[in-house]
């Protein structure tokens, strides 16, 4: 069993720190919003009352955070230079390869090993610990710490090198806000054309145009849940990540960045919101209609 030092208490940090107490690791988490504290404490976890006290000492550093400036902030050298001899840090963050790559750099110059392991999965895969990993970086370091990652991921994919594991995550996540862009206005044109939306997506779920978002998250929106589990600056910030890096390495990136400038121009009109759905709100207004199941028509 391992002492784990755990920044980021949030929707995925809280239901993965009760896993990690559940499986007898030593769990000391902090937030820098002090009210996480009692849910921390609820947990079975300690909190020590910072970044540097939970650090001490730690043989595992465990990053859950927003994104690239958050994971930024919290790596700091006191933080790196506090951490029992050996230690390993896993950077569970929505990360970037390139954001990423300095705190890589202190955190190795000091002796700390380093994997990223971005997340995928919703809140409730991590209260079940049905997580997905993409975890890049030296495949023995990840298979040392597999048991520990296992406390809360069913579901382990090593990548790569550094930075294939944040890429992969980045791809997934373009594909899928892409995919709920493209249905949302299959599904409005097809309203305002008169199919009636129920046996249209039935229709589009058993036809070749269907996808895991169909599938799996269409319903939530058909009932009115924009899926406010993640705030619309992180998810503009990830997919410009995506169209940088298709930059770099000189692919086409059309189709990327318009999706890109969908959810910017969501941003704009919304704020930074919670809801990772709400670019197709966007759509809804543009149209006039909302995309509702005929079983919940619109108010």
């Amino acid at each position: 069993m391992s002492t784990v030092c755990l920044l980021g208490v949030g929707r995925m940090g809280e239901p993965m720190c009760g896993n990690l107490v559940r499986a007898g690791h030593e769990v000391r988490a902090f937030d820098v919003r002090p009210e996480r504290r009692e849910a921390v404490v609820s947990r079975g976890a300690r909190w020590p009352g910072s970044a540097l006290a939970a650090a001490t000492g730690a043989e595992v550093l465990l990053t859950v955070l927003p994104g690239p400036a958050e994971v930024a902030e919290a790596i700091e050298d006191s933080v790196l230079e506090a951490l029992a001899p050996g230690a390993v840090w896993i950077d569970m963050s929505s990360n970037t390869p390139t954001a990423a790559a300095p705190c890589r750099d202190r955190a190795t110059a000091r002796g700390v090993g380093v994997l990223e392991a971005p997340i995928g999965g919703s809140p409730a895969d991590a209260a079940a610990g049905r997580l997905r990993l993409f975890a890049g970086g030296d495949a023995v370091l990840l298979e040392r710490h597999r048991p520990l990652l296992s406390a809360v991921a069913d579901r382990i994919t090593h990548l790569g090198g550094f930075g294939a594991g944040y890429t992969a995550k980045l791809l997934v996540n373009l594909l899928w806000f892409g995919q709920a862009a493209a249905t949302a206005e299959a599904l409005l044109l097809g309203d305002r054309a008169g199919i009636d939306l129920g046996v249209l997506t039935a229709v589009l779920a058993e036809s070749p145009a269907s996808t895991a978002f169909i599938r799996r998250d269409l319903p939530a929106l058909l009932g009115g849940d924009y899926l406010a589990s993640f705030g619309l600056d992180h998810i503009r910030d990830q997919l410009a990540a995506v169209t940088a890096l298709a930059a770099h390495f000189g692919t086409p990136y059309a189709i990327a960045d318009t999706v890109r400038r969908l959810h910017e121009e969501a941003l704009e009109h919304y704020g930074p919101a919670d809801g990772e759905l709400l670019a197709v709100a966007l759509l809804e207004e543009k149209a006039g209609r909302l995309l509702r199941h005929p079983a919940q028509p619109p108010a």
